[in-house]
C-alpha cells in the first residue's frame, strides 16, 4: 500500500455548515476508504494555504484518486492537492538506482 497526503480547502458554505453542525468528517472518509479497499489514516485541520490534510493508504493511484473524487462529489471542497508519499526505504532504493545511472547534462 502506498501513502497519500491530500490537502484540501473547504468552501465558505462548507465552513458555515460545519460551524452550525460540527461533525467528525473523518468518519465519512473512513467509510469511503473502506468501500474502496483503502485505509483512512487521519484527518488534520491546519492553518495556511489549505484548511486540512487527509492521510490515507491505497493499493494504487487509481484507488487513491477514486477516494479523492468521491470526497469532491459533495461540492464542499474548493481546492485540493494530492501527493503520493514515499517511505524512507523507498526513497533510499530510488537514490541507489539513480546513483548507478550516468546522465549527461545538456551541453552549453
Amino acid at each position: 500500500m502506498s501513502m497519500y497526503m491530500v490537502q484540501f480547502s473547504y468552501t465558505v458554505d462548507a465552513w458555515k455548515s460545519l460551524m452550525k453542525n460540527p461533525e467528525d468528517r473523518g468518519k465519512a472518509l473512513d467509510a469511503a476508504a473502506k468501500a474502496l479497499g483503502a485505509k483512512f489514516v487521519g484527518l488534520y485541520y491546519c492553518f495556511g494555504d489549505y484548511d486540512g490534510v487527509v492521510m490515507m493508504e491505497a493499493s494504487d493511484d487509481v484507488t487513491a484518486g477514486s477516494l479523492v473524487l468521491a470526497a469532491l462529489s459533495g461540492g464542499h471542497v474548493k481546492a485540493i492537492k494530492t501527493t503520493k508519499l514515499l517511505s524512507v526505504s523507498e526513497a533510499m532504493t530510488m537514490m541507489g538506482k539513480a546513483g548507478g545511472i550516468v546522465y549527461a547534462a545538456p551541453k552549453s
